[in-house]
């Protein structure tokens, strides 16, 4: 290694921002790794690097003894006043033992490390880059797809979408574009992984913000989110302005903002409704579209006893309950739903 080496790594440490002390104690390290396996020593080594030459030297350290009984590990008295005076016994002695093509073996190592020192430092920018990002939308390429987990282009690096976060019936094909949800940032030892997501109620929320200028703008708030995934949604919202209609706002103008929400999720149905602070009324919105015709709330245990006409009963219990499971959730309560008829016969 040469003065070059040295330019080389202030290079690095500018392009790069990796410290050339880093690059450096990582590599006296793997030079004493080095040295070990090659010359197959168990002395104690040190390596140490001239930073401004370049060159190498690997010294012994040895304890002072009257009589050597370990040549390796230590050095008799006689021959360490031999290097200076002073040395008495058990004090430590540096004998250099730089074996003759270590220069070599010292190049390679150090293009090793010095690689290795890169790949950690970009693998540590694209962590910091997106775990700031989680909770957030991406456009992504799919790249390829392996026993159903979907491998996301994200242009810096590779997000993984696996089959747990995907839409079910959605179809994926390599070279489709996609937005997709960044559902958690985790570092591994092959770098950062990216899991991703298409089925997350975040999801709907953040193609929300996309769309409408009123939520960018803080005028209309989504309150809450129930979803299941590529069948239907139920999306709360309330606007701070008397003025802004907040479903009106998530519609647009002849449906236009929420229908590009919807073909984004390949035609999943959105229920957009009125959050209210008043729980019965919060409730019999929540059960759009169905029609309501009373609430009655048990605050101690949340739960709601919601009636509906004969004729709506299906409709606001929806397709295999749907509608009412969605509801629940949205709300945060239970409730039960009931028909006009069956509520009178029980009374």
């Amino acid at each position: 290694m040469k003065a070059e080496f040295i330019e080389a790594l202030e290079e690095i440490e500018k392009d790069k921002g990796i410290s050339k002390d880093i690059i450096f104690e990582a590599l006296e390290a793997a030079l004493i790794s080095g040295y070990k396996k090659n010359f197959g020593s168990s002395q104690n080594v040190e390596v140490e690097i001239d930073k401004i030459t370049g060159d190498v030297k690997v010294y012994a350290a040895k304890n002072v003894v009257e009589q050597v009984e370990d040549e390796l590990l230590e050095i008799s008295l006689e021959e360490a006043k031999k290097i200076d005076t002073k040395y008495e016994v058990d004090d430590i002695v540096k004998v250099e033992v730089t074996p003759k093509d270590f220069g070599r073996i010292a190049a390679q190592t150090a293009k090793q490390v010095v690689m290795q020192k890169i790949k950690e430092a970009e693998r540590e920018v694209i962590f910091e880059e997106f775990v700031n990002r989680e909770n957030e939308i991406v456009t992504g390429q799919i790249q390829r797809i392996s026993k159903d987990i979907i491998y996301v282009d994200l242009g810096k690096t590779e997000g993984v979408l696996p089959p747990s976060e995907q839409i079910e019936g959605e179809k994926y094909q390599q070279g489709d574009r996609i937005k997709v949800y960044i559902v958690e940032v985790k570092k591994t030892t092959k770098g950062p992984q990216i899991v991703l997501s298409r089925s997350h109620p975040g999801l709907v929320k953040r193609l929300f913000e996309l769309e409408v200028p009123e939520i960018q703008e803080g005028i209309v708030d989504i309150y809450a989110i129930s979803r299941e995934a590529g069948s239907r949604t139920k999306i709360a919202v309330y606007s701070k302005d008397k003025n802004v209609d907040p479903v009106g706002a998530c519609v647009g103008f002849k449906g236009s903002r929420v229908k590009a929400i919807v073909d984004e999720l390949n035609g999943e149905k959105i229920d957009i409704v009125v959050w209210s602070k008043n729980i019965e009324e919060f409730i019999a919105n929540s059960l759009s579209p169905s029609k309501v015709l009373r609430v009655e709330v048990n605050e101690k245990e949340k739960s709601a006893l919601v009636v509906v006409p004969d004729y709506q009963l299906s409709l606001a219990i929806g397709k295999e309950g749907q509608n009412a499971r969605l509801s629940a959730k949205l709300t945060n309560w239970k409730i039960d739903i009931k028909s006009e008829s069956q509520y009178n016969e029980g009374r």
